[in-house]
């Protein structure tokens, strides 16, 4: 059964935050307020927070900042996963991958869809690993940032989470390079 071992020690990560949208302010941002929060309360540390506008280099500026950023483990964004012409993140993040992190897509679809049905069509929530650093692309509601971050990734950033994590893979992320 999955679940917590408490015989293990909590890792704290640096987890960066980026809404994407063209109207939203730090004022607005409620889904980056959720994720903010509950990174925190997890135990984890946020290492930044940015509001960038729905383009596709902004975005990929944004990105390839932070993964270049030492200090930072983890990009979580918000926003910019639909079906319009502005929407644009899963475009700029798989410009970046490494490799795709296809279950988190299907993971996300099935538990969006216990709440709000066939409507989750409408979003491409991504996730993959770019130079070392895992990266995921949430839907811009502050539901679905609760649903991503409540029913995957405070397990799979939790190095306690059993019976495996993307935690205690992360220092391995980048073997293919250290091999050539």
């Amino acid at each position: 059964m999955p679940g917590i071992d408490n015989s293990r020690s909590f890792i704290p990560l640096n987890i960066a935050v980026m809404t994407v949208s063209d109207t939203r302010t730090r004022e607005t941002d409620t889904s980056g307020d959720v994720l903010e929060a509950r990174i925190a309360g997890a135990g984890h540390v946020l290492a930044d927070r940015a509001i960038v506008s729905d383009d596709i280099q902004i975005i990929r500026n944004q990105l390839l900042s932070w993964i270049a950023d030492e200090r930072i483990d983890i990009v979580i964004s918000t926003g910019g996963t639909g079906l319009t012409g502005r929407d644009v993140t899963p475009e700029a993040f798989k410009s970046v991958y490494d490799k795709e992190i296809e279950g988190f897509s299907a993971i996300f679809h099935r538990i969006s869809f216990e709440k709000i049905g066939t409507s989750t069509i409408q979003s491409r929530a991504t996730a993959g690993v770019a130079h070392g650093k895992y990266l995921f692309a949430l839907p811009g509601s502050p539901g679905a940032c609760k649903d991503g971050w409540d029913e995957i990734l405070v397990h799979q950033l939790d190095n306690r989470f059993r019976p495996c994590n993307f935690v205690e893979i992360l220092p391995r992320l980048q073997e293919h390079r250290q091999a050539g």
